[in-house]
Order: C-alpha cells, then structure tokens, then sequence
C-alpha cells in the first residue's frame, strides 16, 4: 500500500520543510467551565482550534490541541492563568481506509520508534494523524524514507 500524496490525490505541501509541529497542551482541573474557559479564550484572540484531545484522571485533565497560532495561544492562555506547555509533534494524511494507519505505524514499530499518544481527525478520504513520538527525528527520518505525506507545520496550523 503506497501512503504518498499521490494516492491521496493531494500534493505535498512545500510551503515550509518544518515538518516539527507545536502542540498546545493545557492541565485542567477536572470541573466544569474549564474547557470552555480555554475555547473562550483562544476565540477572543482570533485563535482557530482544529483538533484536540483530551486525556484526564480524577483530579485533572491534559487538553492537547492544534491551533492556528501556538505561540499566541500559549501567550494568551499563559496571561488568563493556564498551566500550559508546547510540545512538538510530527503530523501526517493518510487514506481514510482501513487499515491504512497500521501500514504507518508498522513503518515506526519496525524501526523501534515508540509512540507516547496519537490522535487525528478525518475530513473525507484523508485522515490528518498527529504523533508524539519519544524520537521526533527518527519518526520524521522514518516516514520521510516511507513517502508517507508529512503535513508541514504551517499547513497543519490552517487546517
């Protein structure tokens, strides 16, 4: 199964070779409003949220999103009193099919790249999944040998 842009009939983006992504990560304490504090926030501030995920225990969650702007978003959420961090992460398309992210993740596993969390969105035939490994560099090196399509950081940003 090839994972190029080609069968996704989607062109790779050359717009910015960053394929290192910042990803936003926000502790909330497990009570209502929280989340809504952070999406009210980030609008005020013209801030687009396109995907997040959110992880929690009893007493806390860990709210990681893409947005447009991660370095705004960080100033911002910072300044309205969010315990917040940038993580980098490396995004990629994939077909919408089955099986299609075991074949990259089979690329990663075979070469020993554990991964911490994923979590992706669909929109159509393509599937964007974005990836914190323990080995940023190895991953990229991987799936770049794999022709899988990496999203560029700034492509990721406008989705």
């Amino acid at each position: 199964m090839s994972l190029t842009s080609d069968s996704l009939n989607s062109p790779i983006s050359l717009t910015n070779n960053n394929m290192k992504a910042k990803q936003l990560s926000v502790f909330l304490e497990n009570k209502s409003g929280r989340l809504t504090e952070v999406t009210t926030e980030l609008g005020k501030a013209g801030i687009n949220l396109s995907a997040m995920s959110i992880a929690d225990n009893s007493d806390f969650g860990i709210l990681r999103c893409i947005v447009s702007e991660p370095e705004k978003a960080y100033d911002v959420l910072k300044a309205a009193g969010f315990a917040v961090k940038l993580t980098d992460v490396i995004a990629l398309n994939c077909p919408n099919t089955s099986g299609a992210l075991a074949v990259v993740l089979q690329y990663l596993s075979d070469s020993g790249v554990f991964i911490e969390y994923l979590y992706s969105f669909a929109a159509g035939n393509i599937a964007h999944i974005v990836i914190r490994p323990t080995d940023l560099d190895a991953c990229e090196k991987i799936l770049e040998a794999k022709k899988v399509d990496l999203i560029a950081a700034n492509d990721l940003y406008k989705l």
